[in-house]
């Protein structure tokens, strides 16, 4: 049975830097406010006229061009997030649309800031039983238009980004490469710690004046509990991978967690047992965007040679639901 192997990866953002000082000029806040808590600098946001699929259409195309394929050699498209530019149809027909395919099955996975190892878990499950040999698996996030720009909404809203990450995905049979195991994990007893409670069909109408004015429709965390849990569920789920594989912290060359939050990131990398040489951060740059972050860190990370053929790479990442996840990769 042959393995899954990453064939490519390509990212992309908007053109629009939004820097710690500018959100100041929004909300009562600062830069050193929001270094202390995230450490987060910078992050991107669409402007007119910039979607979800847009941004996901552009990280395809260089996925796609990298891997010295065409449009029409994906067989199946896996597309993650969490904003999707409409209530329904998912984004993944959209995508479709735009790099000009049909019939390929289109599947949208909503399991937020996990929603690419969720993905990345179906892909390899696909391909390792021969069902398709070539899945585009893409995380994108628009998540600037959803934020409550104001001091009211400044917890989340200097916490998110826009952008898009994606992957080409392929058979290997190469001993010992590729996706040597996925893990993941959902509790839904703490749903409502980070969640979106509407506009959803729980209400009746899904949809009011009131819901708007209550700010129903903004994100809303408890970040102490946010941060609890992701800081002993990450590590625990990157002890998973390398038992599973009978690795040890030693083994990883490289492991690229979802960019939540520098803390949080800090503390799964000393829960693992890993060197700073070993744990990829870009969160500074981009700030949280959840599906998007770990294509888009991955990416970044090829591109600065830090992956070579044979090495371990480890990805972990939690998130709204609660969900989270890990996966063991030999590159």
């Amino acid at each position: 049975m042959p393995r899954t192997a990453f064939l490519s990866t390509g990212f992309h953002v908007p053109s629009r830097l939004v820097t710690n000082d500018d959100l100041a000029q929004m909300m009562d806040t600062s830069d050193e406010w929001i270094v202390q808590r995230s450490g987060i600098k910078t992050r991107y946001w669409v402007d007119k006229g910039d979607t979800g699929v847009g941004l996901a259409r552009v990280a395809s195309e260089k996925a796609i061009a990298k891997a010295g394929l065409e449009a029409k050699d994906i067989d199946c498209i896996i597309y993650c997030t969490c904003t999707p530019d409409h209530f329904e149809p998912g984004n993944g027909v959209f995508l479709q649309r735009e790099l000009g395919l049909t019939d390929i099955p289109a599947v949208d996975v909503r399991n937020q800031c996990s929603g690419f190892i969720y993905g990345l878990s179906i892909a390899d499950a696909w391909i390792r039983v021969g069902q398709y040999k070539r899945i585009l698996l893409v995380g994108a996030e628009v998540h600037s238009r959803g934020l409550d720009k104001t001091t009211r909404g400044r917890d989340t809203a200097v916490l998110f980004g826009d952008g898009a990450g994606a992957a080409v995905l392929g058979p290997i049979s190469e001993d010992g490469r590729g996706v040597l195991s996925t893990h993941i994990f959902a509790d839904g007893r703490y749903a409502e710690k980070l969640w979106v409670d509407g506009p959803g069909l729980a209400h009746d109408p899904f949809v009011s004046v009131s819901m708007l004015e209550q700010g129903v429709h903004r994100p809303v965390m408890e970040g102490r509990e946010v941060f609890k849990f992701a800081s002993t569920k990450m590590p625990e789920s990157v002890a998973i991978a390398l038992k599973s594989n009978r690795l040890s912290p030693t083994d990883v060359t490289l492991l690229v967690p979802h960019q939540a939050n520098l803390r949080i990131i800090e503390m799964v990398q000393k829960a693992a047992g890993l060197r700073d040489d070993q744990v990829y951060i870009n969160i500074q740059k981009y700030g949280n965007t959840t599906a998007a972050s770990i294509p888009i860190a991955l990416d970044e990370a090829l591109a600065e040679g830090r992956l070579r053929t044979g090495d371990v790479l480890v990805l972990t990442a939690f998130g709204s639901g609660f969900t989270w996840g890990s996966a063991a990769i030999r590159w």
